[in-house]
């Protein structure tokens, strides 16, 4: 099976997109994680297939596969991603464009300099609703990190998010304890960990450990969630940019019932066909 491709990435966070609409498309995960090999594949840190929504009012259905080959609910970045690939490959002239998740319903608008700006919703701060094992709802919880502890807020961006604050983001221990911290059993669908470096109330500087990818170079609802953590815990202010390995985000969110609007860049890297 010989199917058609875009690399497309946002912020150096990187994507296979794949136009499910206009070729018959059924990934296997084990098909989903050779793309998303970079050795042997194409290489990405998530696969996103633009299908056609059944939902009315509704443009797109929009799913998300992480390099593991698992389906997850939401992707910012990749939101980005898919509003520039549905304009480029002429599927709609829509804006701004209303694409169904797996967590819901999104609004994306393309700015007139190529930004595109992200309806991301309204952060969910409910333990169970995140999903997160706790008894009641918290500005930050303590978990136990492998004998160590750590406080961290915990929201999510239409998929689950831990953040925790560092003193500097060049020597935070990423790998190791993003890794660890994904797979406590209080995360029931595991967890992204932000690992978030408050510079001043409209300034952050964050890294991202995702789940089923590893540290990225960016994270939209990352950097969402890092966002909304500040905001919650009384560090930060209704607009902040967000600077990840792969470039900045503009964050706005007034707080508690409102939807986290995202802006930031998406581009083309180029086309191809892989045989299957």
């Amino acid at each position: 099976m010989e199917i058609e491709f875009t690399k497309m990435q946002g912020l150096g966070n990187d994507f296979v997109v794949i136009d499910a609409i206009n070729q018959e498309i059924n990934l296997s995960t084990e098909q989903v994680r050779f793309i998303a090999d970079r050795h042997f594949g194409v290489g990405c840190d998530q696969l996103l297939l633009v299908e056609e929504s059944t939902t009315e009012g509704v443009d797109f259905l929009y799913r998300i596969f992480n390099a593991d080959g698992g389906e997850v609910e939401q992707c910012g970045n990749g939101a980005r991603c898919f509003a520039v690939f549905v304009r480029e490959k002429g599927l709609s002239s829509k804006n701004p464009l209303r694409v169904e998740t797996a967590s819901g319903i999104i609004e994306l608008v393309i700015q007139s300099d190529g930004q595109v700006t992200v309806n991301m919703g309204v952060p969910e701060f409910e333990p169970w609703k995140i999903p997160f094992n706790a008894d009641s709802r918290r500005d930050d919880y303590t978990l136990d990190v492998n004998g160590e502890l750590l406080s961290v807020g915990v929201v999510s961006m239409g998929n689950p998010h831990a953040v925790t604050r560092v003193e500097d983001i060049e020597t935070a221990p990423v790998d190791t304890l993003g890794a660890a911290i994904e797979k406590l059993e209080v995360f029931p669908k595991r967890v992204n960990v932000g690992f978030m470096q408050v510079v001043d109330r409209s300034h952050i500087l964050l890294r991202v450990y995702e789940r089923g990818a590893g540290e990225t170079l960016a994270c939209g609802t990352g950097a969402c969630a890092a966002m909304v953590v500040g905001r919650i815990q009384g560090l930060l202010d209704e607009e902040v940019e967000v600077v990840l390995p792969g470039g900045e985000l503009q964050i706005t969110w007034q707080g508690e019932g409102s939807p986290v609007m995202m802006t930031g860049p998406a581009e083309t890297v180029f086309e191809g066909k892989i045989d299957l």
